[in-house]
């Protein structure tokens, strides 16, 4: 059961994703009690791919009120736990073909915080005013086939 801390709604409008992959993050006791109470925000963040690794950077947890003084740095860099043949697979995308790294949503999946990221470029401002006439077109059919 899935359980939503926080999404990105700025991540389907801005980015046409192809692919979606869901990774476990690294955290600090400090950032779970936090994230518990919904206090996080995914609206500047992005993903990065370096090192042979998948890093989390620029989201927000907002410090935990109840924790020891020195507590957690609010964006600090955070380690995305991924299989090596998914690493693999993101990385020839995103090096070579020029693909972003987006994160979508922040969850809970049973006892633990998943990250769901997509893989995709970035739209051109034709593209989005394509999607939402495309959008208000089918809410027009809707709206007809409702009345009938």
């Amino acid at each position: 059961m899935e359980k939503l801390i926080t999404q990105n709604k700025q991540a389907k409008r801005n980015y046409s994703i192809e692919d979606e992959f869901e990774a476990g993050l690294v955290l600090m006791g400090s950032e779970v009690k936090s994230l518990r109470g919904g206090k996080a925000s995914l609206d500047e963040a992005y993903v990065r791919y370096y090192a042979n690794e998948i890093w989390l950077v620029g989201a927000h947890i907002a410090p935990y009120e109840n924790a020891h003084r020195t507590g957690h740095d609010t964006k600090r860099e955070r380690k995305c736990l991924l299989k090596r043949n998914e690493i693999d697979k993101i990385s020839i995308r995103v090096v070579e073909r020029g693909y972003s790294l987006v994160p979508m949503k922040l969850y809970w999946k049973g006892a633990r915080v998943k990250l769901l990221f997509g893989l995709g470029k970035g739209k051109k401002l034709y593209d989005k005013r394509k999607d939402l006439a495309a959008k208000s077109a089918q809410r027009d059919v809707e709206r007809e086939l409702k009345r009938y």
